[in-house]
């Protein structure tokens, strides 16, 4: 890193050089038809699906790092999203909403990465942390409005629980303290760098899903 880096908030430097990676995933044309309403309740679903495959890979990463002195801080009960996905399904699919839940080819990648970091690199962790989580508490709130405009879901109820935060009262006060908390980050500036890598990856590999549901649910001309 350079003498600039040195002195940029790592939270700013994380934000900054994942930028285009993070503009790739949310423009994708997967995501820009679901929210501009061309695709049916059924593209929102199997997106909703693949987002169970990589939060239970996050979340039972989690118990094994909460004593961790890096990845420890940021795990936060406030945050799991596991339980509110399975609501989400449950409404989506019906009781029996697992049977017959597969991973795109893209999103089991997704969630294996994710897990070996949470098995053998807790800063690394922390990456995929930052890129779900706060993506969650920001854009995320626009999905959640999208999808009760479309498809008719009870404001903040069931089918898109997975965005609202009931325990998280005040975002902007939750992540500004995220950030103060990526700025502590006990790491060296090698150590932060790989990090921002991961971060960039994390970003590439939920693009990765995009485009393969993008296969799945293709616009006809």
């Amino acid at each position: 890193m350079d003498a600039t880096a040195a002195v940029t908030p790592f939270s700013t430097l994380i934000r900054t050089a994942s930028h285009e990676q993070h503009t790739e995933a949310e423009t994708s044309t997967f995501m820009s038809d679901l929210l501009g309403g061309r695709l049916g309740v059924d593209a929102y679903t199997r997106y909703t699906e693949q987002l169970w495959f990589v939060y239970r890979a996050l979340e039972e990463g989690a118990q094994a790092l909460r004593n961790d002195p890096v990845a420890g801080p940021f795990i936060r009960a406030e945050l799991m999203r596991t339980a509110e996905l399975e609501r989400d399904l449950a409404h989506l699919r019906g009781a029996d909403w697992c049977e017959g839940l597969e991973p795109l080819p893209a999103t089991a990648a997704y969630a294996a990465r994710v897990a070996q970091c949470a098995r053998t690199w807790p800063a690394g962790y922390v990456a995929h942390h930052y890129t779900r989580y706060l993506g969650d508490l920001s854009g995320g709130q626009i999905i959640r409005d999208k999808a009760e405009k479309t498809w008719g879901f009870a404001r903040k109820g069931d089918g898109v629980r997975f965005y609202v935060f009931e325990e998280i009262p005040n975002p902007a006060a939750f992540k500004r303290g995220y950030r103060e908390l990526l700025d502590a980050l006990d790491a060296d500036d090698l150590e932060k760098q790989r990090v921002v890598d991961e971060c960039k990856r994390a970003f590439a590999l939920n693009t990765a899903v995009f485009r393969e549901l993008g296969e799945v649910f293709p616009i006809s001309a």
